[in-house]
């Protein structure tokens, strides 16, 4: 018999709270974070009897049949009359064993070392989702070597490349300056440069999670942010990174970059974890059943820059367009770190604008601007007497670029060039089904 989406939620919730009872039982603790602090340490005690007796029980139910047809038809209308949880497993009458026990080891087993820890991710059959629901850990905290200092470990050279690219930057980086002002009313060409980079950050109307923005800013819609003037502060050839949210707002967000003559080339795609704040509860959209754990940036390039061609404005293929990082605390605007690696990577300008930036991401290199930044050192003589010297390809820095050393150049993923003749070029074998 089908059930509704409300009753199914309810025997979901409810098949939940049986299981952790389970194991809050079987640990003889008072709560369930007690459980988690106990699934990856030793147990001198109950080493043998507690972990078979749990993971026995673990291996013979899952998600969707926790106990057997018979047992569930005799304890049915018990579980539905009693809502405490101290009640649920002694729903049954004394004198016959609770349906969630389980046999004890035999002599033979208990004699076995266990050689691992008992790990809920790891039962049964690698079901992340539900290991979500009991210890609401998310099943992308599980990804190995997600993280920037662990990438790449079995690629040297990468990792070299990264390393070099990091210190060029560092080289090369310009003092940071920031600017508070309105950006509804503040006039961007008196900024009086041209930028390679401009990443946007606005707080969006529908943006991640609408509850989760400081009610004393500003949101702003994609119509009013088109009204700005990105146009006059773009470079001739350039990049645009711009954070749009969901998914549902790509197209606009696309839309949007286009009326800055900035055509969409990439999507930058940031998966949240909760390894370091499980306890933080979960901020549920209105009218939904679920909660978002990822955000988009959008990658719009303007002008004609070809990786196999300008090699000294790009280099492309040295990062993921993937980011795997900790969620931020709430109403926090703050984005990955990662994010201004990948562009310092990716593109070999100085010359980069932050807009919506805040005190949190005023950094070498980069020239923030927005309301929620505290203060203004920025001074637009001084700021473009760093990029007079026109690039000569050979020094570093190179006038408005950063430059490349000769190990760089030679480690770093290249596009092949073609080198065809238009004359003679023939168009090779169609495609064909």
């Amino acid at each position: 018999m089908c059930l509704d989406i409300q009753d199914s939620l309810k025997e979901l919730k409810r098949r939940s709270r049986v299981r952790r009872m389970a194991l809050q039982k079987e640990y003889k603790v008072d709560d369930f974070t007690s459980v988690l602090s106990m699934c990856n340490s030793s147990f001198p005690e109950q080493e043998k009897g507690t972990r078979h007796m749990v993971d026995t029980f673990l291996r013979q139910t899952n998600s969707w049949k926790l106990f057997t047809d018979e047992a569930t038809t005799k304890s049915h209308d018990t579980f539905d009359r009693k809502d405490d949880s101290d009640n649920l497993l002694e729903s049954k009458p004394k004198d016959e064993k609770p349906v969630l026990e389980v046999k004890t080891a035999s002599d033979d087993e208990d004699d076995e070392p266990r050689s691992r820890k008992f790990n809920p991710s790891l039962k049964p059959r690698n079901d992340y989702s539900q290991h979500y629901v009991d210890s609401d850990l998310r099943p992308q905290n599980f990804i190995h070597d997600s993280g920037y200092e662990n990438r790449f470990r079995e690629y040297p050279k990468l990792r070299e490349l990264l390393h070099l690219k990091d210190k060029l930057v560092e080289q090369t980086n310009t003092p940071p300056m920031y600017l508070q002002c309105d950006l509804e009313k503040y006039n961007l060409k008196r900024l009086r440069s041209a930028f390679d980079v401009i990443m946007i950050t606005p707080p969006l109307v529908n943006g991640y999670s609408p509850e989760n923005t400081d009610p004393k800013l500003k949101r702003w819609t994609f119509e009013e942010l088109s009204k700005l003037d990105i146009d006059s502060i773009s470079a001739n050839r350039g990049f645009i990174f711009m954070w749009c949210g969901t998914s549902e707002n790509v197209d606009d967000c696309r839309e949007c970059i286009h009326s800055w003559n900035y055509r969409r080339c990439e999507d930058i795609c940031w998966i949240k974890t909760n390894d370091l704040n499980r306890d933080t509860p979960r901020r549920f959209e209105p009218g939904t059943l679920f909660h978002r754990t990822k955000e988009h940036c959008l990658v719009g390039i303007r002008g004609t820059v070809k990786r196999s061609q300008d090699g000294n404005f790009i280099h492309a293929n040295t990062d993921l367009d993937l980011i795997l990082s900790e969620e931020p605390e709430f109403l926090s605007q703050e984005k990955p770190e990662e994010i201004f690696k990948i562009i310092q990577h990716f593109c070999l300008g100085r010359r980069r604008l932050h807009l919506f930036g805040s005190d949190k991401d005023i950094r070498p290199g980069w020239l923030t601007v927005g309301p929620n930044v505290t203060g203004t050192n920025f001074d637009s003589v001084k700021y473009a007497s760093w990029f007079k010297k026109e690039p000569d390809g050979k020094s570093i820095p190179d006038g408005y670029l950063t430059g490349c050393t000769d190990r760089i150049e030679e480690i770093r993923p290249k596009s092949p060039v073609r080198n065809v003749d238009n004359n003679d070029y023939k168009d090779p074998i169609p495609n064909t089904i």
